[in-house]
């Protein structure tokens, strides 16, 4: 018998704002989250919320989630899209973070099926699972690509006036909705360049990056390159590869031609 794909409810939309979408979709994935040594949501009945220009927010039915541990709090948010929320401390393991958990007991006729669910700030808890992987900073976008591919086309880094990168070895990365990304072999940049820093980040599709400053004829570019030491499995093409930001280098050449500069979240 033919498995029945659940049906994606779109939100009513908004009559003062066309086009602004709010909605739900199933995820498939085993989810849990933990803090203070206890594992207090544990769902396969999780839901992704997506929103315009906001990314996606996994909400869990209150029924998967310890509410045993969870205070309620007198402190309460507003938003024209969905309606008057509630919150929630943590209390687990000795431990407590205010206001971590959040629900909208009464959303607005656009939004029925908030109602029954509740969602965790990411950084409040101590760990995210989905099945038997850790992920970081927010939920993953299922509609989010990312591609590594192999290329010959010459790539020039100019930074400070010199260039400091050149290589026909690159790794290309093709994320939806970034500027390529070319990830570099140390041998084809000059590393003397470089000074490692404790800056660390980390992204739900790639995994924690380290990072170095670059210093060009007195001229320092902090933190402007970046490597991962042991990406996820999907991006493992990357690893120990150096890669430039490209909004803030002079230029990023690629077969000699400059690449278009990009705004992005960090130009």
């Amino acid at each position: 018998m033919a498995t029945e794909i659940p049906e994606v409810k779109l939100s009513q939309g908004y009559v003062d704002h066309p086009g602004y979408d709010v909605h739900f979709e199933p995820s498939p994935k085993w989810l849990r989250v933990m803090f203070g040594g206890e594992t207090i949501a544990d769902s396969t009945e999780a839901k992704l919320l997506f929103e315009s220009h906001h990314i996606p927010v996994y909400y869990f039915p209150l029924s998967d989630v310890r509410m045993d541990l969870m205070e309620r709090t007198d402190h309460a948010s507003h938003c024209p899209f969905k309606g008057d929320a509630s919150y929630w401390t943590i209390n687990a393991g000795g431990r407590s973070a205010e206001n971590a958990m959040w629900g909208y007991e009464d959303p607005l006729p656009e939004v029925p099926e908030l109602a029954g669910h509740v969602a965790f700030y990411w950084n409040k808890v101590d760990k995210w699972m989905e099945e038997d992987e850790e992920i970081f900073i927010h939920a993953r976008d299922p509609y989010k690509r990312i591609d590594v591919i192999p290329s010959t086309r010459r790539i020039d880094v100019v930074a400070g006036g010199e260039t400091v990168a050149s290589s026909s070895r690159a790794m290309f990365l093709f994320e939806t909705g970034l500027p390529t990304r070319y990830y570099l072999p140390a041998d084809d940049v000059r590393m003397d360049l470089l000074s490692p820093t404790d800056h660390q980040t980390a992204c739900p599709y790639k995994g924690r990056a380290s990072y170095h400053s670059l210093e060009v004829k007195g001229e320092t570019f902090d933190n402007i390159v970046w490597y991962y030491t042991n990406p996820l499995p999907e991006v493992g093409r990357i690893k120990d590869l150096i890669c430039f930001f490209n909004e803030k280098v002079d230029a990023v050449l690629v077969d000699s031609e400059p690449e278009e500069k990009v705004k992005t979240p960090w130009s």
